[in-house]
């Protein structure tokens, strides 16, 4: 399998460390606060925060539902530990379950009906993040990675919702990399990584690719911008296959952006090149 470019994951610490740092101070905040959920990318960020800020400053929140593995609570509880962070559980299934009934209706279509009701759960949990970090002056940290967010596979104001992203430009393999170097626990690094939307599911079933193929397909098409028949040569993946994904990206684009505003004047081409105006001036 081809290799991902070289990344030095000790200079991206200290460069990350100074990031959240600039973000904290500059927003005149006190702190950061993050949803642990057991998962690599939660306990790489928290320990970036840890060590830019120092544990006094960074407060976690553990935010379960029925759906969440016994194995999640328990890492997401060993990492509190080991970082000496402060932390909060609140199980956010009965408000699930009450703003379900409160919207349930009869007639609503069924076709879309588990990805919205599974999607609402990071929703609450984003909910109860910025509820915090509101209360003690925090900013709320993001645990976002370059191949879930190129992807799309985030919910939009859910775990997409955040202050700053210290490592959404870094692949899942770098993330990973990343973990080694912060002693992350092996119990966090090898397990399946999963959003624990409904029993059994792991990300990688959902996506139908492994995660080492799919930072390697993202790069090469992305970053090196090699055409399709030649990332499928490399890959050696059917080109239906190579251009789902490359679909994924491009559906996701307005997940990745602020909402487009309309301006109020309308667009007049000069040259080529347009320009909002007055339309009472023509």
């Amino acid at each position: 399998m081809i290799k991902l470019p070289d990344f030095n994951t000790e200079e991206f610490i200290d460069r990350a460390c100074e990031f959240i740092s600039e973000k904290v101070e500059s927003s005149n905040s006190d702190g950061v606060v993050i949803g642990l959920s057991g998962g690599i990318d939660s306990a790489v960020v928290a320990s970036l925060a840890v060590r830019a800020l120092g544990p006094d400053k960074v407060k976690a929140y553990i935010l379960p539902s029925l759906t969440t593995a016994d194995q999640d609570i328990f890492d997401a509880d060993l990492l509190k530990s080991e970082l000496g962070i402060e932390s909060t559980i609140v199980n956010i299934t009965d408000i699930h379950e009450t703003i379900l009934k409160a919207c349930y209706n009869s007639d609503l279509p069924r076709e879309y009906q588990r990805n919205a009701e599974s999607n609402l759960k990071p929703r609450i949990r984003m909910s109860i993040l910025y509820y915090y970090a509101a209360i003690h002056n925090y900013l709320v940290i993001g645990t976002g990675n370059r191949t879930e967010l190129l992807l799309g596979y985030f919910t939009k104001y859910g775990d997409g919702g955040a202050d700053l992203e210290p490592i959404a430009d870094l692949f899942k393999e770098d993330v990973k990399n990343l973990a080694r170097t912060l002693n992350i626990p092996d119990s966090i690094i090898k397990k399946a990584p999963t959003a624990g939307l409904w029993p059994g599911q792991t990300d990688e079933d959902e996506l139908g690719m492994t995660y080492p193929i799919l930072d390697r397909l993202l790069y090469l098409y992305f970053d090196e911008e090699y055409e399709v028949d030649y990332v499928c040569q490399l890959l050696e993946l059917p080109s239906n296959e190579v251009e789902r994904i490359i679909k994924m990206v491009y559906a996701a684009d307005h997940k990745r952006n602020m909402p487009e505003i309309l301006s109020k004047y309308e667009p007049v081409d000069y040259d080529n090149e347009t320009y909002s105006v007055y339309v009472d001036d023509y």
